[in-house]
């Protein structure tokens, strides 16, 4: 009976490689093989093909290739307090990058730069009748993808020092990294590694909503450990000493109580006018008396903040938040956003999601469990 050929993981062209080199020094026969069979040119990953008698032994030597790797990214860890801005030299990433260059200089941190770059395309051979593999033509794609990130790299590191330099931004410290891959795989791996103390976005608001920024930054948000600050493009904000009124959404669960002190801490700098919003399908009494309680916890614990209450009964949330934050004139809306599973955010997208394609306001969202 013949031996079938099983999928053992799928991953970057890259490192597929690596573990197809150590598989075959183990006399363990490999194949790569494109993801996406009717368009492999859209592929960022293949799979790593090998005969099913192997796997046992094959799986062994992944996990002990993988947690060596993961050991070693572990001591290259970046030391002290970072805010991360992931840039793809897009329209949007300015103001996202001036905003990372002030709140590094408000908090006493250094700016990470993470751009991610796409694995290259992939060009179909058949082997035999059965499989089908793709491989890189002489890896000269790869080389110009990295050779034009690099050159973006460059370029906007001197930009950078040249806006320091003539005051157009604060001096601090300041380090690109590259990366293959998913955008938001790489961003959630560096985040859950390093722990910055922000991350600061860009997205393309409402009128635009179907660019790839835009999913990007509401699939970290759903998904980071660290909070996010995220930017619309036509924001009118230049740097954060300009906001001033905060509106926070809240469902009254103790938790937000958590992921309001988490936010005044991080903007202790500036005075923040804060506006409690509470949106719910039909009025409830109980809805009153939580409201209460968030109005005695704020006069206890923050006596010198101005703080202003809204309960909105509306079937129509987003239109109703978007029309409270225009008639309020809030410069940044804030919420908690629980990190959620792969499973409901296909399924079920949440808050987080839809702020970030239908909102023309900078939103800032913590992850308090």
């Amino acid at each position: 009976m013949e031996d079938k050929l099983v999928t053992l993981a799928i991953r970057t062209y890259k490192r597929a490689q690596k573990i197809k080199a150590t598989l075959e020094e183990n006399g363990i026969e490999t194949i790569i093989q494109s993801v996406n069979l009717e368009h492999p040119e859209m592929s960022v990953g293949v799979r790593i093909r090998i005969k099913e008698s192997d796997l046992p032994r094959a799986l062994k030597i992944v996990e002990d290739m993988e947690n060596a790797w993961e050991e070693k990214e572990e001591h290259k860890q970046i030391s002290g307090k970072q805010i991360l801005v992931p840039v793809d030299f897009s329209d949007q990433i300015p103001k996202a990058i001036d905003f990372g260059f002030y709140f590094a200089e408000l908090l006493n941190a250094k700016v990470e730069l993470l751009n991610v770059y796409y694995s290259p395309p992939f060009t179909i051979s058949s082997i035999n009748d059965e499989v089908n593999t793709y491989t890189l033509s002489d890896g000269e794609l790869l080389r110009q993808i990295v050779e034009s990130a690099n050159r973006e790299v460059a370029a906007l590191t001197d930009s950078l020092n040249q806006r320091i330099e003539k005051g157009e931004l604060p001096n601090v410290p300041f380090h690109f990294e590259l990366k293959e891959g998913v955008p938001e795989d790489q961003i959630l791996d560096y985040c859950k590694k390093n722990q910055p103390a922000l991350v600061i976005m860009g997205t393309r608001g409402k009128k635009i909503s179907t660019e790839l920024i835009g999913s990007v930054t509401a699939e970290v948000i759903e998904s980071c450990v660290s909070p996010v600050l995220a930017l619309p493009v036509d924001m009118q904000l230049s740097k954060p000493s300009e906001i001033k009124r905060m509106a926070f959404l809240t469902n009254f669960e103790p938790k937000d109580l958590i992921a309001i002190d988490n936010t005044i801490s991080l903007f202790s700098w500036n005075t923040l006018e804060m506006f409690f919003i509470h949106v719910s399908q039909k009025k409830e009494i109980w809805d009153e008396v939580m409201l209460a309680g968030i109005k005695e916890y704020f006069s206890k614990h923050y006596p010198n903040i101005s703080t202003h209450y809204e309960l909105i009964n509306s079937s129509e949330t987003m239109k109703q938040i978007d029309d409270y934050l225009a008639k309020n004139s809030i410069d940044v809306l804030a919420f908690n956003s629980p990190r959620r599973n792969l499973f409901r955010r296909l399924f079920n997208p949440g808050l987080a999601y839809k702020m970030v394609l239908h909102s023309d306001t900078p939103l800032f969202v913590t992850h308090v469990s």
